[in-house]
């Protein structure tokens, strides 16, 4: 892995050759990223990942030759051959089942973002960051797309308190301890009071902070 002071080795994946090097060019605008490697398929990526050092791993979502969830897989797949690894998914929709598919086996180290953010440097960055941190991100809007899709009934959830609950929720849609007090009303000591106690009663306990809250978030997004 790099130092503090060096930039992050990141691999670029996707099969438009526009699409890539445009991505490299932003990513390495301010010296913060170094694109080591652009590939156009996951076989390719998963190559590539193996044969040198490598921070991040920027992917879109469908990659040839199926075209369905293949960046996905190739998370999957390097998250459990090279743990020290993170990536960041893009995708062009706000998926449920997408989303949920990318974290089944756990949070750490992996971000899905809209596409859209592509265009934003300071947003993708701060995903980059994050992933190679071993934290983890989810976008906002899928998070909201998700939110107006869930199911009310929610036996993980039954053991919350309604406060708990509309703590939670308000997780769910990316806002911080300080927004969430203003919105419910609450202090910040008193928010933070909830959190722990969500944390403790879905059992995320023993994972570091942000990997909770988005453990927590997909605990209640994918409740049924």
């Amino acid at each position: 892995m790099t130092g503090p002071e060096q930039p992050l080795r990141v691999i670029v994946a996707d099969d438009h050759y526009l699409v890539r090097e445009g991505v490299r060019q932003l990513l390495e605008l301010g010296g913060e990223v170094e694109v080591v490697a652009g590939v156009g398929t996951a076989v390719e990526l998963l190559d590539a990942v193996g044969k040198q050092p490598v921070d991040v791993v920027l992917t879109d979502i469908r990659m040839p030759p199926g075209h369905h969830l293949e960046g996905i897989e190739a998370a999957h797949a390097i998250r459990d051959r090279h743990p020290g690894v993170g990536v960041v998914v893009l995708s062009a929709h706000a998926e449920e089942a997408y989303a949920l598919e990318l974290f089944r086996d756990g949070t750490a180290g992996l971000a899905y973002l809209l596409k859209d953010r592509v265009g934003d440097r300071s947003e993708l960055l701060r995903a980059i960051r994050a992933v190679a941190a071993g934290e983890s991100v989810i976008d906002p809007l899928v998070v909201e797309a998700m939110l107006r899709r869930r199911s009310k009934a929610s036996s993980v959830l039954d053991r919350l308190t309604p406060r708990e609950r509309e703590v939670l929720e308000q997780m769910a849609t990316g806002r911080s301890n300080p927004a969430i007090g203003e919105q419910l009303f609450l202090s910040v000591s008193a928010v933070e009071k909830n959190i722990t106690a969500i944390f403790t009663k879905l059992g995320l306990t023993e994972e570091r902070t942000h990997h909770r809250r988005v453990a927590a978030v997909l605990a209640f997004l994918g409740a049924r």
